[in-house]
């Protein structure tokens, strides 16, 4: 009142007690991707089996097995296992994700390890990082043709160059 603004609420930090590791939207953002929403979260103790479908960002911290299909994006926690056939808009891998991947983009951090097939538009891998499959990215860049060289069409030689050259 009278001009004077409220200060803004300082962040909260995580409760005591929680075995998660503390992770700032931020900071589990893609590099250059601004932090996603996150709508679902799947805890460090919870083991889920089936299909998970959401139009929101999902971040997996435990067990899961089955199929992912989201519209956002999708982390995978260094605590987390997931067994799945993923479709997502993003997806970053901190943890173990094992089976087919189709993504815009896909980042595999330094404790990541994915085994599974790739269909993306953009794959960064961390040193450190673990990928077994195939990588097919999107796009409709043609190869480079690589064209035998070319020879100089010989030259007409001169009569008095040949009387030079043997004397």
């Amino acid at each position: 009142m009278f001009g004077r603004e409220k200060p803004a609420p300082a962040p909260q930090s995580q409760p005591t007690g929680s075995t998660s590791q503390y992770i700032p939207p931020a900071a589990s953002a893609p590099s250059g991707v601004p932090a996603p929403k996150i709508e679902t979260v799947i805890g460090p103790n919870c083991q889920v089996n089936g299909t998970l479908q959401s139009d929101g960002g999902i971040r997996i911290e435990g067990m899961f097995d089955g199929t992912i299909q989201t519209t956002g994006n999708l982390i995978v926690a260094d605590t987390a296992t997931v067994v799945a056939e993923v479709q997502a808009y993003n997806v970053v891998v901190s943890g173990s994700l094992k089976g087919n991947v189709t993504a815009n983009r896909v980042e595999i951090t330094g404790s990541g390890k994915l085994w599974g097939d790739l269909n993306v538009n953009s794959l960064l891998l961390n040193e450190g990082a673990f990928l077994k499959g195939q990588t097919n990215m999107g796009g409709d860049i043609e190869p480079p043709l690589i064209e035998a060289p070319k020879l100089a069409p010989p030259r007409p030689v001169s009569t008095a160059e040949l009387e030079s050259a043997n004397p």
